[in-house]
């Protein structure tokens, strides 16, 4: 009888990451579909070009480095980067911004670091970040719900023909965060008479938690960090409101507004910039919820995601390794410095 010799048990998933990295983006469909609907052609404009320079960048960089260009964009994550990215901008957004963002993205926040596996950092999420320090004004530029410009109109503000100061307008989440405390003010803002997060922004979220739905069920994301990234932003969020409900947003307010189901379910999941043990995955989700709150409630931006992710991908290696499960054979997780 022969001896097989093997790795401990484990489950094993058929697929390859190009086939993951697929699903992602098929997912993000109906997010994509219904901003584009809300706020106009310039968001499928943007995630057009996003992904067409994020594929250019890639190509270019690998033939610097001697790598096999095409064997290296079969794994679909250059797409994703700049999907995501794409989604995250604002859709009066010059060409220009969003080939600073991807830029960076790819060739800082990825390549510097050696590549896809290698970066501590969300590559998207870096390109956001310094686009939204450096271009406030430009990132801030949101087209009011269901007002928008018409296709060639949209092609002009692309091209930077056209002033983004005719179309934009403050979203829910800077108009309350302007206004918290006074009542009077809030309610007479109409960009906050939606039914749950603000006139168009809930259905926005929405979309996207159907598709991370998708991604649960087809297995492509585990649910520890979603549900960790919801409950450490709905909770405070309930505990606030029910002692000020002026100050304080409420929590369907946090939870539907914003960039939020985008990010618990397609950035903060990200498989390499995130913590990867199961209990880790639920405690680095929830700090990223805890973290949102606390900046969209105290701090200077109106939505916070991108910054949340940032600072939590530094504590992603810190978590792993006071988070180690049980390998098997062993009575105890090796874990922390003991």
């Amino acid at each position: 009888m022969s001896l097989i010799l093997g790795p401990a048990p484990h489950t094993m998933q058929q697929g390859d990451t190009g086939a993951f990295m697929r699903q992602v983006v098929y997912a993000t469909g109906p997010g994509l579909a219904v901003l584009t609907w809300i706020f106009g052609w310039g968001t499928l404009i943007n995630v057009l070009w996003a992904v067409i320079v994020a594929v250019a960048v890639e190509a270019l960089v690998l033939t610097m480095r001697g790598r096999d260009v095409r064997f290296f964009l079969s794994d679909w994550s250059v797409v994703v980067t700049g999907l995501l990215l794409g989604l995250s901008l604002p859709p009066t957004s010059p060409w220009w911004l969003t080939l600073v963002g991807v830029a960076f993205a790819v060739i800082v926040a990825k390549h510097l670091y050696g590549g896809l596996g290698m970066n501590p950092f969300n590559p998207a999420m870096v390109g956001y970040a310094l686009l939204l320090v450096s271009f406030p004004v430009a990132m801030t530029a949101w087209i009011a719900p269901f007002d928008v410009p018409t296709f060639s109109e949209s092609v002009a503000l692309f091209l930077g023909q056209a002033s983004p100061d005719a179309f934009s307008g403050a979203t829910p989440l800077d108009t309350f965060r302007t206004w918290a405390g006074d009542a009077q003010a809030l309610a007479g803002h109409d960009i906050l008479h939606g039914r749950i997060a603000g006139r168009g922004w809930e259905w926005v979220n929405a979309a996207f938690l159907l598709g991370g739905l998708y991604l649960l069920a087809r297995r492509i994301i585990n649910w520890h960090i979603p549900a960790g990234f919801l409950a450490g932003l709905a909770l405070p969020a309930l505990a606030f409101w029910l002692v000020d409900d002026v100050r304080y947003a409420d929590p369907l307010f946090h939870l539907f507004g914003g960039g939020t189901m985008l990010g618990a379910f397609f950035i903060a999941t990200d498989p390499v910039s995130a913590a990867t043990s199961n209990q880790g995955r639920l405690i680095y989700g929830a700090l990223i919820g805890v973290l949102i709150w606390v900046i969209r409630s105290f701090g200077g931006y109106p939505d916070a995601v991108a910054f949340a992710v940032l600072l939590m991908n530094l504590a992603a290696p810190t978590l792993d390794y006071y988070t180690r499960p049980r390998t098997y054979g062993h009575d105890k997780p090796d874990r922390g410095i003991g």
